[in-house]
C-alpha cells in the first residue's frame, strides 16, 4: 500500500513539475494536446490565450506566487485586507443568517444578539488564523493544507471546500434573486433574479484576483449606506424586548445551536482565507494580517447579523412583515424598505446585488480547488472552472429558491464540521511539531515527498467526523449526544475534542516511522 502511494506520488510530482516549473499560469496548465483531436484542442487554446490576454485577467492557476512577483508594500494593500472582508460580509446573506435566531430557534432579541456577537468573534478568530499563511507561503489555502495534512488526505478537504463555496454561492444567488423579485412586485420571478446574480458573479470571479480585489475595495460603501437607510426605515419596528419563546433545556439547546450557526459562517471563510493574500509581500507581519482580517470580519458580521435579528424580532408584531416573510426571506428584507417608496426599492436592489461581493471570492477559491484536487483539474484553466461552478450554483439556486433558511440551518452546520477538524490539525501541527522539523520549503508545493505522509491527520480527521455524527442535530439525523443535550447541535464541538486528542500521539508515531 505504501509502495503504491510512493509510486503515485512520484508520477504526480513529475507531471505537475512538467507543467508548472516555468511560469505556473493556467495557460500552461490547460488544454493539453490530444493527438486524436488536434483541431479542437488548437481552437480551445486560441480562445484561452485570447481570454487570458485581456487587461486585468488573472492567468495564474494553482502555482505558488514567488516573492519577486508579489505586490510591493503599500498602505492601501494593507487596508485592502480589512476592506476585503468588510465588503464580502456586509451583505444580505449574513443579514439573513441573523433571521434564524428569532424565526428558527425562537430566541428573544437579547439572547439572539449575545449568541451572535460571541459566536461571530470566535468564528472570525479561526479565519484570521488561516489567513496568515497566504503571504507567508504564496500558496493557496488548500495547497498549504498539504504541508499540514499530507498530500493525499488534503484532497478530501479540497473537495469539501469546493462543496462549501458552491453552497454559499448558491445561497447568495437565492437571497439576491428573492430580493430582486420582491422589489419588482413579483413581475420578475425569483428564478430570473437567481440567473442575474449567477451571471454577474461568474463575470467578476472569472477575471480573478486583481479585478475582484478592486471590486471589493469599494463594494462595502453602497452596502453600508443602504443598510443604514434600512435601520432608519425599519428600526422603529424592531422589538428589542422580544422574549425567547422556549424555556429550560430547549432554551439552552437553542442558544448553543444558534451560537454555533453564528460561529460557522465567519469560520467558513477559513477554507479559503489564504487565497486572497498570495500576492501580498512575503514579509507582511503575521500579526497585521491576523488583526486586519479579524477586524474586517467582526465589524461586518456584527453589523449585519444584529440588523437581521432586529428584522426578525418585528415579524410577530407586524402583519405586513409576517406576510412578506411567508413569501421569502428576501421579501421580508425588502419590506423593511417599504416606507420609503421608490427610493426604498432602489435601496433594495442595491443591497440585493451586494451579494456579489460575498459569492465572488468563494467561487474564485472553489475554481482553484478544482485545479488543486487532482491532475485532471489542471487540464482546464481557472476561468473555465468558474463558469462550470457558476452553472452548478445556478441550477442549485433554481432548485432551492424557496428553502433559504432550511438550507442555512442544515447545510452550513454540516459543511463547517470538517473545517474545524482541519484547523485543529493545522494548529497542533504548527505549535507542537513544525518547530522540531526542517524549515518549510514552500516551493515544493507539488512534491508529495516534502509533505507529511498524512496518515495521522487522516485518522484524526475521521475521528472528528465520528464525534460530529454522535453530536449532530439535523433534520436527516439526530446523534445520541445531541439527544442527551436536549436537542443542541454539539457535533462540531465533540468532533474537535476527538481530533485534538487523537492527532498528537498519532503524528508522533507517524514521525517515528516515516521521519516526515
Amino acid at each position: 500500500m505504501l509502495s503504491k502511494m510512493a509510486n503515485d506520488a512520484e508520477k504526480t510530482y513529475a507531471v505537475e513539475h512538467t507543467n508548472l516549473n516555468n511560469a505556473g499560469t493556467s495557460s500552461e496548465l490547460s488544454m493539453p494536446s490530444h493527438g486524436e483531436q488536434p483541431q479542437y484542442s488548437s481552437f480551445l487554446r486560441r480562445w484561452n490565450t485570447r481570454i487570458e490576454s485581456m487587461a486585468g485577467f488573472e492567468a495564474r492557476g494553482l502555482a505558488r506566487v514567488p516573492p519577486e512577483e508579489r505586490q510591493p508594500y503599500s498602505l492601501m494593500g494593507q487596508v485592502q485586507m480589512l476592506l476585503l472582508w468588510l465588503s464580502a460580509n456586509v451583505t444580505l446573506l449574513n443579514l439573513a443568517v441573523g433571521l434564524c435566531g428569532p424565526l428558527i430557534y425562537s430566541l428573544g432579541f437579547v439572547d439572539s444578539a449575545l449568541c451572535a456577537m460571541f459566536g461571530i468573534l470566535l468564528g472570525a478568530l479561526t479565519t484570521a488564523y488561516m489567513s496568515i499563511w497566504g503571504a507567508v507561503s504564496g500558496n493557496r489555502t488548500m495547497v498549504v493544507a498539504r504541508y499540514f495534512m499530507g498530500y493525499y488526505p488534503s484532497k478530501i478537504c479540497t473537495f469539501l471546500q469546493i462543496v462549501l463555496m458552491v453552497g454559499y454561492g448558491t445561497i447568495d444567488c437565492i437571497i439576491g434573486g428573492q430580493v430582486l423579485s420582491a422589489v419588482s412586485g413579483g413581475g420578475l420571478s425569483i428564478a430570473v433574479g437567481v440567473v442575474i446574480v449567477a451571471l454577474l458573479e461568474c463575470l467578476i470571479a472569472g477575471f480573478g484576483l486583481k479585478v475582484f480585489h478592486y471590486y471589493e475595495r469599494f463594494a462595502w460603501l453602497p452596502q453600508i449606506i443602504v443598510l443604514f437607510v434600512l435601520i432608519g426605515s425599519a428600526g422603529p419596528k424592531f422589538n428589542t424586548s422580544l422574549p425567547s419563546m422556549v424555556t429550560g433545556r430547549t432554551l439552552a439547546a437553542n442558544r448553543l445551536s444558534f451560537f454555533s450557526l453564528m460561529f460557522y459562517v465567519p469560520n467558513s471563510w477559513a477554507a479559503a482565507a489564504s487565497d486572497y493574500y498570495v500576492t501580498m509581500p512575503a514579509n507582511t507581519p503575521r500579526w497585521k494580517t491576523f488583526t486586519l482580517t479579524l477586524l474586517g470580519l467582526v465589524l461586518a458580521f456584527w453589523f449585519v447579523n444584529l440588523l437581521g435579528i432586529g428584522l426578525a424580532s418585528g415579524v410577530a408584531s407586524h402583519p405586513a412583515w409576517e406576510e412578506a416573510y411567508s413569501i421569502s426571506s428576501g421579501a421580508l428584507i425588502t419590506a423593511g424598505f417599504s416606507p420609503l417608496g421608490g427610493f426604498g426599492k432602489f435601496c433594495a436592489v442595491v443591497v440585493g446585488l451586494g451579494v456579489l461581493a460575498n459569492c465572488t471570492p468563494g467561487t474564485y477559491s472553489a475554481a482553484l480547488g478544482c485545479q488543486i484536487i487532482g491532475r485532471w483539474g489542471q487540464k482546464l484553466p481557472r476561468w473555465t472552472w468558474v463558469v462550470i461552478l457558476s452553472i452548478i450554483q445556478l441550477i442549485c439556486g433554481l432548485a432551492g429558491r424557496n428553502q433559504l433558511l432550511v438550507i442555512f440551518t442544515n447545510f452550513l452546520a454540516l459543511m463547517s464540521y470538517w473545517l474545524m477538524f482541519m484547523i485543529c490539525i493545522f494548529a497542533e501541527e504548527q505549535l507542537i511539531f513544525k518547530p522540531r522539523l526542517p524549515r518549510i520549503d514552500w516551493d515544493a508545493w507539488s512534491d508529495p515527498k516534502s509533505m507529511p505522509v498524512g496518515l495521522a491527520a487522516l485518522a484524526a480527521f475521521l475521528l472528528g467526523w465520528v464525534g460530529a455524527v454522535l453530536g449532530m442535530y439535523q433534520v436527516y439525523f439526530v446523534g445520541p449526544l445531541a439527544s442527551v443535550s436536549g436537542g443542541a447541535d454539539v457535533g462540531m464541538w465533540v468532533g474537535c475534542g476527538l481530533t485534538l486528542l487523537a492527532f498528537p500521539p498519532l503524528r508522533w508515531l507517524e514521525l517515528r516511522k516515516f521521519k516526515r
